[in-house]
C-alpha cells in the first residue's frame, strides 16, 4: 500500500512539476524584453535571478546515526539523485516570481526499529515546492522572499514523517568591478515542522548562506557556501547533540560548459558541529535551461 501511494505521488508530481516549468517557458517567452531572461553568467545559484532550467543533482553524505535504536554510532550514509525544475515568470523590469519543485530518489541505510541493521533501502523521499517574489532594485542590488513546502511523500525509513514549511529570504550585491556575474548574496531560511508523524523528531533550525560567487575566466566561477548549510537547531535535539551550531566549510566550483549547460560540484566538511548534521557532504549538479 505504501509502494502504491509513493507510485502514485511521484506521478502526481511530476505531472504538476511539468505542468509548471511549461507554464512559466511560455510567461517568460511572453515577455521577451524581460530582464529575467537566463544569461550565460549565471551559474543557478543566485536566488534572486531566477532560471527557467531543469537540474539533476547527486547527493552523497554520511551523518551520524540518528535513528531509534539507542546505543549505535555507525555512521549512515545517504545518496541521493534530485529532480528539480525551476520556473520563472517576469511581471515587470523589476519584478518576477520564481517557482521551484524537487522530487528525490533515495538510497539509504538508516538505523531504526524496522532496521535495526542499518540495511540499505532506496524510493521516493520528500518532495517539495517553492514559490518566491523577487525583486531587481538595480544593476547591483537585488532581493526577495518566498516559502517552500516539504511533504512527507517518502518511503518508510527514508520520510521524515513530517510536513515542513521553510520561508526563505535573500539579498544580492553585485560585484562587476571584480567579473561579469560575480555578487555577494546573504540569504537565509527556517525549516519548521508542523504536522505529521507525531512520533517523529520535530523540525525548527534556522538555516545560513553568506553567499560569494566568483565568476572565473573560461567560465569557471567559484562559490562560497552556495547552499544554506550553516545550521542552528531550536528544535528536537538530535543523537550526540552537544549545542545549537553546525558550521562547515562549503566550497563549490564549476563550469558554464555551454551558453545552456552548467556543471558543477560542492564539498562541504564540518569544523563546528554541535548540532552535528553530516559528517562529510558532496552535491553534483549539471543545470540544463530553456
Amino acid at each position: 500500500m505504501r509502494t502504491r501511494y509513493a507510485i502514485s505521488e511521484f506521478f502526481s508530481f511530476s505531472l504538476a512539476i511539468t505542468g509548471l516549468a511549461c507554464g512559466a517557458v511560455v510567461s517568460a517567452s511572453a515577455q521577451s524584453s524581460s530582464s529575467w531572461l537566463p544569461a550565460a553568467d549565471n551559474n543557478g545559484q543566485d536566488f534572486t535571478r531566477p532560471q527557467n532550467l531543469f537540474q539533476i543533482r547527486n547527493l552523497y553524505q554520511t551523518t551520524p546515526a540518528n535513528g531509534s535504536v539507542p546505543g549505535t554510532l555507525r555512521a549512515v550514509t545517504t545518496d541521493m539523485t534530485i529532480l528539480r525544475a525551476d520556473g520563472v515568470i517576469a511581471l515587470t523590469q523589476q519584478w518576477s516570481i520564481a517557482l521551484r519543485g524537487d522530487l528525490p530518489f533515495v538510497i539509504r541505510n538508516p538505523l531504526t526499529a524496522d532496521n535495526p541493521t542499518g540495511q540499505f533501502v532506496s524510493g521516493l523521499g520528500d518532495a517539495d515546492v517553492q514559490a518566491a517574489l523577487i525583486r531587481q532594485f538595480d544593476s547591483r542590488w537585488a532581493a526577495g522572499a518566498g516559502l517552500r513546502f516539504v511533504t512527507p511523500t517518502g518511503a518508510e525509513d527514508i520520510t521524515s514523517g513530517k510536513w515542513r514549511a521553510l520561508p526563505v529570504a535573500g539579498a544580492r550585491y553585485s560585484l562587476p568591478e571584480w567579473s561579469t556575474g560575480s555578487y555577494a548574496e546573504a540569504l537565509l531560511r527556517y525549516d519548521v515542522s508542523f504536522a505529521g508523524d507525531p512520533s517523529r523528531r520535530n523540525v525548527s533550525n534556522l538555516q545560513l548562506a553568506p553567499m560569494l560567487n566568483i565568476n572565473l575566466p573560461d567560465r569557471w566561477f567559484l562559490t562560497l557556501y552556495p547552499n544554506t548549510e550553516i545550521r542552528i537547531n531550536y528544535g528536537d535535539p538530535i543523537p550526540g547533540q552537544t549545542g545549537r551550531l553546525f558550521l562547515p566549510v562549503d566550497v563549490m566550483v564549476g563550469r558554464n560548459l555551454l551558453k545552456d549547460v552548467t556543471l558543477s560540484l560542492e564539498l562541504s566538511v564540518p569544523v563546528i558541529k554541535e548540532y552535528p548534521v553530516y559528517n562529510f557532504r558532496t552535491v553534483s549538479r549539471i543545470n540544463m535551461r530553456f
